[in-house]
């Protein structure tokens, strides 16, 4: 590990990858330790030491890790804290790299592998949490399903996972299939998009917002979509509307309402400005059998980067989900059972 471009206590771990089309390939594991206080250790002697609990965030498209008060949110409960910048994103994005781009979403599954290991197996961690955003939050849940068997993950907590196209039913459904057919034509072929940008003005504090970040990996109006990409996420959405099994506690958070404007408006910044948030809770119950879905009032897309009052109760439930579900001295009361919120009307 070396020091992170945050800064010290954040570490950075370059995964090197297989190269593809494009040449050569890495990830990066980012990650940040618990205090030793927390482990009975005097304030005079703390210093960073692992936990047995540790938690692997995983962003969305056109991100990065850089929201380090989650990371303080984690840490403050001693949790070891980790962040994934998957491969061409952010810190892993490479000058020879299409941004942002595979053909399928099985590619991270790689890179997310090998930051379990290291957590685990290097780390000692015996309790691991995927906190998954937008496209992490689909993912991490298709990659937590298809490791089932090796136990490698004891809960999800999703954060406004990606789990359907933000477009009218029209497109969705019957003209889906024909654009993500396209792909053949021509995987890196762009999309022709009008991008508003009223998600990155709310959040950036060069236009709306209260963040600071790197543009050039997180753009205001966002990287171009690609054909290859979106017949990618497609197939992940199919594989939800099918219905996953993953056999851990789930947290799905989601906005209580979604930005339907086709310009800046300052309700944006109470609103999901990216996805329809009735579509994240139609499909969260497709996830698996242990499933818990909350609103949150006033929720912007990614929801630690809310105003404070929805922020703070983010965490809150955050923070009781865990404690019920994944505290070792709770096991016990794990919820065993979905709680399934109401499905909004809608024809598919």
């Amino acid at each position: 590990m070396e020091i992170d471009i945050l800064g010290a206590p954040y570490e950075r771990h370059i995964i090197d990858l297989p190269s593809d089309d494009e040449g050569p390939v890495v990830a990066t594991l980012v990650r940040r330790r618990a205090l030793g206080s927390l482990s009975g250790e005097p304030p005079e002697v703390q210093s960073a030491q692992p936990t047995k609990r540790a938690v692997l965030y995983l962003h969305g498209f056109c991100d990065y890790f850089f929201q380090t008060h989650l990371a303080d949110f984690f840490v403050d409960r001693g949790w070891d804290f980790y962040a994934l910048d998957l491969r061409k994103y952010g810190r892993s994005l490479l000058g020879h790299q299409t941004p942002n781009f595979v053909r399928s979403l099985t590619e991270y599954f790689p890179e997310i592998d090998e930051a379990i290991r290291i957590i685990r197996a290097e780390d000692g961690h015996d309790t691991v949490l995927i906190n998954g955003h937008s496209t992490g939050g689909l993912i991490g849940s298709l990659w937590a399903d298809s490791r089932r068997k090796a136990k490698y993950v004891d809960g999800l907590f999703l954060n406004s996972p990606f789990l359907d196209f933000n477009v009218p039913w029209l497109i969705r459904r019957p003209l889906a299939p024909i654009v993500s057919g396209l792909a053949s034509l021509g995987h890196y072929r762009k999309i022709a998009m009008n991008v508003s940008g009223t998600y990155g003005r709310s959040i950036h504090a060069d236009h709306n917002g209260e963040w600071t970040y790197d543009l050039a990996w997180k753009p205001v109006e966002s990287f171009p979509v690609r054909l290859g990409w979106l017949r990618a996420i497609r197939e992940g959405h199919l594989r939800v509307r099918r219905g996953l099994a993953v056999d851990v506690p789930i947290l799905v958070t989601a906005s209580d309402a979604s930005f339907k404007k086709p310009s800046w408006d300052e309700v944006a910044h109470d609103m999901d400005a990216v996805l329809d948030v009735d579509h994240i809770v139609r499909w969260a119950p497709n996830l698996g059998d242990q499933v818990t879905v909350v609103r949150i009032p006033g929720g912007k897309h990614d929801l630690t980067l809310s105003r404070p009052p929805a922020r703070e109760r983010l965490f809150t439930e955050v923070d009781s989900w865990l404690t019920a579900n994944l505290n070792a001295d709770a096991a016990d009361n794990a919820a065993k059972s979905p709680n399934r919120a109401a499905t909004p009307a809608d024809p598919g």
